[in-house]
């Protein structure tokens, strides 16, 4: 299976920033405003348009309760007022905590996301168009393990978008001096 994906922004500089302080210190104005941006990625591409219900990718609970909030959330909500499409904030689920995915090879971020992802038990998603959000995306592992889930539980059509795309290899070489 292949998700239809799209960054909106290449993940660098002062967007890695503004990504670390909503997802850390829950800049809740942050989040508004990069559902602005996929906003106006959205109306671009008509594609993405053709969705019916906006869902953030879930942390796993306990990683939520420690953080006190979901960025994906705290950007899909906003995104989907927007876009004038409903929100379902819990309708996706994490099964098991990931493990630290700045340690992982590519394989190893694609294994721990298999299977991660569930819908909630009595969730309405037969024949219904997802559009799945996210902050970042790195490999797409995530976001496909998610739309493996809502597809598999009936749903339409998936499609991701996220703030930024990471590059394939975003750690720079030992010698560049960067770190």
């Amino acid at each position: 299976m292949r998700l239809s994906g799209r960054g909106a922004s290449g993940y660098d500089g002062a967007l890695v920033r503004a990504i670390l302080l909503l997802k850390w210190e829950r800049i809740e104005p942050l989040g508004v405003w990069f559902a602005e941006r996929l906003a106006e990625v959205a109306n671009r591409k008509i594609g993405l348009l053709a969705a019916d219900v906006v869902v953030p990718v879930p942390l796993h609970g306990g990683r939520e309760r420690q953080r006190g909030n979901n960025q994906a959330g705290l950007i899909s909500k906003p995104l989907a007022r927007k876009l004038g499409l409903p929100h379902r904030a819990v309708l996706l689920m994490r099964t098991r905590p990931r493990p630290g995915k700045q340690v992982l090879s590519l394989e190893e971020r694609w294994e721990s996301v298999r299977g991660a992802f569930a819908t909630r038990p009595g969730s309405q998603v037969d024949n219904k168009r997802f559009l799945l959000v996210d902050d970042v995306m790195t490999t797409g592992a995530t976001l496909e393990a998610c739309a493996k889930a809502l597809l598999e539980s009936g749903a339409k059509s998936v499609l991701g978008l996220t703030v930024a795309r990471a590059a394939r290899n975003p750690l720079p070489a030992p010698d560049s001096g960067n770190l």
